[in-house]
Protein backbone atom coordinates (compact mmCIF):
# COMPACT_ATOMS: atom_id res chain seq x y z
CA UNK A 1 0.00 0.00 0.00
CA UNK A 2 2.95 2.36 0.98
CA UNK A 3 4.19 1.73 -2.95
CA UNK A 4 0.51 2.58 -4.45
CA UNK A 5 0.68 5.45 -1.98
CA UNK A 6 3.95 6.69 -3.85
CA UNK A 7 2.62 6.02 -7.03
CA UNK A 8 -0.22 8.12 -6.57
CA UNK A 9 1.87 11.17 -5.19
CA UNK A 10 3.86 10.83 -8.77
CA UNK A 11 0.56 11.12 -10.49
CA UNK A 12 -0.54 13.75 -8.89
CA UNK A 13 2.90 15.80 -9.68
CA UNK A 14 2.70 15.32 -13.03
CA UNK A 15 -0.94 16.93 -13.20
CA UNK A 16 -1.02 20.07 -10.94
CA UNK A 17 1.01 21.78 -13.14
CA UNK A 18 -1.44 21.65 -15.53
CA UNK A 19 -4.72 21.29 -13.40
CA UNK A 20 -3.67 24.80 -11.75
CA UNK A 21 -2.50 26.76 -15.04
CA UNK A 22 -5.73 28.75 -16.66
CA UNK A 23 -4.75 27.54 -20.11
CA UNK A 24 -2.45 25.11 -20.63
CA UNK A 25 -1.33 23.08 -24.42
CA UNK A 26 -1.06 19.78 -22.56
CA UNK A 27 -4.17 17.57 -22.00
CA UNK A 28 -4.28 14.03 -20.11
CA UNK A 29 -5.18 10.70 -21.52
CA UNK A 30 -6.63 8.30 -19.35
CA UNK A 31 -6.64 4.63 -20.49
CA UNK A 32 -7.67 1.26 -19.26
CA UNK A 33 -6.35 -2.10 -21.15
CA UNK A 34 -7.75 -5.02 -20.94
CA UNK A 35 -5.99 -8.17 -22.32
CA UNK A 36 -7.49 -11.57 -20.73
CA UNK A 37 -7.05 -14.86 -22.27
CA UNK A 38 -9.95 -16.84 -23.06
CA UNK A 39 -8.36 -19.99 -23.73
CA UNK A 40 -4.56 -21.26 -24.05
CA UNK A 41 -3.98 -19.18 -27.55
CA UNK A 42 -6.78 -17.07 -27.69
CA UNK A 43 -7.28 -13.80 -26.06
CA UNK A 44 -9.66 -10.81 -25.94
CA UNK A 45 -8.54 -7.44 -26.07
CA UNK A 46 -10.52 -4.39 -24.71
CA UNK A 47 -9.54 -1.18 -23.99
CA UNK A 48 -11.36 2.64 -23.26
CA UNK A 49 -9.29 5.69 -23.37
CA UNK A 50 -10.98 8.99 -22.02
CA UNK A 51 -8.78 11.82 -23.69
CA UNK A 52 -9.05 15.68 -22.67
CA UNK A 53 -8.18 18.71 -23.97
CA UNK A 54 -6.88 19.92 -20.57
CA UNK A 55 -6.75 17.95 -17.58
CA UNK A 56 -9.88 16.60 -16.83
CA UNK A 57 -13.34 17.98 -18.36
CA UNK A 58 -12.99 18.82 -21.89
CA UNK A 59 -12.95 15.95 -23.80
CA UNK A 60 -10.87 15.93 -26.84
CA UNK A 61 -11.02 12.32 -27.73
CA UNK A 62 -13.33 8.82 -26.52
CA UNK A 63 -12.08 5.63 -27.91
CA UNK A 64 -13.54 1.95 -27.76
CA UNK A 65 -11.26 -1.03 -28.83
CA UNK A 66 -11.84 -4.84 -28.92
CA UNK A 67 -10.81 -7.30 -30.87
CA UNK A 68 -9.94 -11.12 -30.52
CA UNK A 69 -6.07 -12.44 -30.90
CA UNK A 70 -4.26 -15.59 -30.99
CA UNK A 71 -1.05 -16.95 -30.00
CA UNK A 72 1.11 -17.93 -32.70
CA UNK A 73 3.61 -19.28 -30.13
CA UNK A 74 3.35 -19.90 -26.45
CA UNK A 75 2.66 -16.48 -24.86
CA UNK A 76 4.07 -14.13 -27.82
CA UNK A 77 4.00 -13.77 -31.81
CA UNK A 78 -0.22 -12.21 -31.39
CA UNK A 79 -2.00 -11.67 -34.63
CA UNK A 80 -5.26 -10.04 -33.60
CA UNK A 81 -8.38 -8.59 -35.60
CA UNK A 82 -9.93 -5.54 -33.73
CA UNK A 83 -12.76 -3.00 -34.05
CA UNK A 84 -12.35 0.29 -33.05
CA UNK A 85 -15.32 3.20 -32.48
CA UNK A 86 -13.60 6.57 -31.86
CA UNK A 87 -15.96 9.64 -30.89
CA UNK A 88 -13.67 13.18 -31.41
CA UNK A 89 -14.71 16.75 -30.50
CA UNK A 90 -12.16 18.95 -32.04
CA UNK A 91 -12.70 23.01 -31.81
CA UNK A 92 -13.09 24.06 -35.26
CA UNK A 93 -12.92 28.07 -35.39
CA UNK A 94 -13.36 28.12 -31.28
CA UNK A 95 -16.41 26.52 -31.84
CA UNK A 96 -16.67 22.23 -30.91
CA UNK A 97 -17.34 20.12 -33.59
CA UNK A 98 -18.10 16.02 -33.47
CA UNK A 99 -16.85 13.50 -35.37
CA UNK A 100 -17.38 9.96 -35.37
CA UNK A 101 -15.26 7.02 -36.43
CA UNK A 102 -15.34 3.60 -37.17
CA UNK A 103 -12.17 1.40 -37.49
CA UNK A 104 -11.21 -2.34 -38.40
CA UNK A 105 -7.59 -3.24 -37.66
CA UNK A 106 -5.15 -5.86 -37.89
CA UNK A 107 -1.80 -6.25 -36.02
CA UNK A 108 0.53 -8.19 -35.22
CA UNK A 109 2.44 -8.15 -31.43
CA UNK A 110 6.01 -9.66 -30.67
CA UNK A 111 7.98 -10.02 -27.66
CA UNK A 112 11.75 -10.12 -27.01
CA UNK A 113 13.81 -9.99 -23.88
CA UNK A 114 17.52 -9.12 -23.34
CA UNK A 115 18.83 -9.44 -20.07
CA UNK A 116 16.58 -7.14 -17.97
CA UNK A 117 15.40 -5.48 -20.82
CA UNK A 118 11.92 -6.03 -22.47
CA UNK A 119 10.85 -5.02 -25.62
CA UNK A 120 7.64 -5.55 -27.65
CA UNK A 121 6.97 -4.25 -31.42
CA UNK A 122 3.87 -4.15 -32.63
CA UNK A 123 2.53 -3.67 -36.30
CA UNK A 124 -0.80 -2.40 -36.96
CA UNK A 125 -2.86 -1.48 -40.10
CA UNK A 126 -6.59 0.30 -39.87
CA UNK A 127 -9.05 0.92 -42.09
CA UNK A 128 -10.77 4.12 -41.09
CA UNK A 129 -14.43 4.45 -41.90
CA UNK A 130 -14.98 8.12 -41.48
CA UNK A 131 -18.29 10.31 -41.79
CA UNK A 132 -16.85 11.82 -45.32
CA UNK A 133 -13.53 9.75 -45.66
CA UNK A 134 -12.08 6.88 -45.92
CA UNK A 135 -8.62 6.22 -44.93
CA UNK A 136 -6.12 3.22 -44.26
CA UNK A 137 -3.17 3.99 -42.36
CA UNK A 138 -0.24 1.74 -40.97
CA UNK A 139 1.57 2.16 -37.26
CA UNK A 140 4.34 0.74 -35.77
CA UNK A 141 4.98 1.19 -32.50
CA UNK A 142 8.29 0.05 -30.22
CA UNK A 143 8.32 -0.33 -26.59
CA UNK A 144 10.69 -0.88 -24.02
CA UNK A 145 10.22 -1.86 -20.22
CA UNK A 146 12.69 -1.86 -17.90
CA UNK A 147 12.54 -3.32 -13.96
CA UNK A 148 13.84 -0.82 -11.82
CA UNK A 149 13.32 -1.55 -8.13
CA UNK A 150 14.33 -5.78 -9.14
CA UNK A 151 15.73 -7.69 -11.98
CA UNK A 152 12.74 -9.42 -13.40
CA UNK A 153 8.72 -7.53 -14.74
CA UNK A 154 7.53 -9.37 -11.69
CA UNK A 155 5.12 -8.12 -8.75
CA UNK A 156 5.52 -5.10 -6.54
CA UNK A 157 8.22 -3.77 -8.67
CA UNK A 158 8.47 -0.41 -10.23
CA UNK A 159 9.58 -0.23 -13.72
CA UNK A 160 10.90 2.66 -16.48
CA UNK A 161 8.92 2.32 -19.79
CA UNK A 162 10.17 4.23 -22.73
CA UNK A 163 8.31 3.84 -26.47
CA UNK A 164 7.52 5.21 -29.59
CA UNK A 165 4.95 5.12 -32.42
CA UNK A 166 4.42 6.51 -35.99
CA UNK A 167 1.79 6.61 -37.89
CA UNK A 168 1.74 6.55 -41.84
CA UNK A 169 -0.86 7.04 -44.40
CA UNK A 170 -0.95 4.38 -47.39
CA UNK A 171 -1.97 7.54 -49.63
CA UNK A 172 -0.95 11.20 -49.93
CA UNK A 173 0.38 12.94 -47.18
CA UNK A 174 2.24 10.25 -46.13
CA UNK A 175 2.59 10.72 -42.50
CA UNK A 176 0.32 11.68 -40.25
CA UNK A 177 1.76 11.67 -36.89
CA UNK A 178 4.93 10.33 -34.14
CA UNK A 179 4.19 9.73 -30.40
CA UNK A 180 7.66 9.78 -27.75
CA UNK A 181 6.27 8.36 -24.37
CA UNK A 182 8.17 7.81 -21.03
CA UNK A 183 6.58 6.38 -18.15
CA UNK A 184 6.94 5.28 -14.66
CA UNK A 185 4.95 1.99 -13.71
CA UNK A 186 4.52 0.01 -10.79
CA UNK A 187 3.22 -4.07 -11.33
CA UNK A 188 0.65 -4.79 -8.59
CA UNK A 189 0.50 -8.37 -9.23
CA UNK A 190 0.89 -10.82 -12.08
CA UNK A 191 -2.25 -9.77 -13.93
CA UNK A 192 -2.52 -6.07 -13.12
CA UNK A 193 0.20 -2.83 -13.61
CA UNK A 194 -0.39 0.64 -13.30
CA UNK A 195 1.35 3.66 -15.40
CA UNK A 196 1.90 7.42 -14.95
CA UNK A 197 3.99 9.53 -17.87
CA UNK A 198 4.09 11.87 -20.43
CA UNK A 199 3.73 11.51 -24.42
CA UNK A 200 4.56 13.89 -27.25
CA UNK A 201 2.97 14.18 -29.99
CA UNK A 202 3.98 15.78 -33.31
CA UNK A 203 1.16 16.00 -35.78
CA UNK A 204 1.19 18.52 -38.52
CA UNK A 205 4.28 20.49 -37.79
CA UNK A 206 2.72 20.86 -34.26
CA UNK A 207 3.87 19.22 -30.95
CA UNK A 208 1.37 18.52 -28.40
CA UNK A 209 2.35 17.06 -24.91
CA UNK A 210 0.25 14.72 -22.83
CA UNK A 211 0.33 13.44 -19.35
CA UNK A 212 -1.05 9.68 -19.44
CA UNK A 213 -2.39 7.31 -16.51
CA UNK A 214 -3.05 3.96 -17.72
CA UNK A 215 -4.00 0.56 -15.76
CA UNK A 216 -3.66 -2.58 -17.41
CA UNK A 217 -5.48 -5.80 -16.57
CA UNK A 218 -4.36 -9.20 -17.99
CA UNK A 219 -6.76 -11.71 -15.52
CA UNK A 220 -7.32 -14.77 -17.25
CA UNK A 221 -11.02 -15.82 -18.18
CA UNK A 222 -9.97 -19.33 -18.17
CA UNK A 223 -9.49 -21.45 -15.11
CA UNK A 224 -5.80 -23.46 -15.47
Amino acid sequence: MKILRLLAVIIFALGTPFYFAQKSDVGAWYMYFGNNKISNKLNFHNEIQYRNFDWIGDLEQLLVRTGIGYDLTENNNNVLLGYGFVLSQPYVNVEKKQNIEHRIFQQFITKQKFGRLNLQHRYRLEERFLEDDFRVRFRYFLGLNIPLSGKEMLPKTFYASVSNEIFLHLDSPVFDRNRVYGALGYIINKNMRIEAGYMNQIQENKNRGQIQIGFYNNIPFTKK
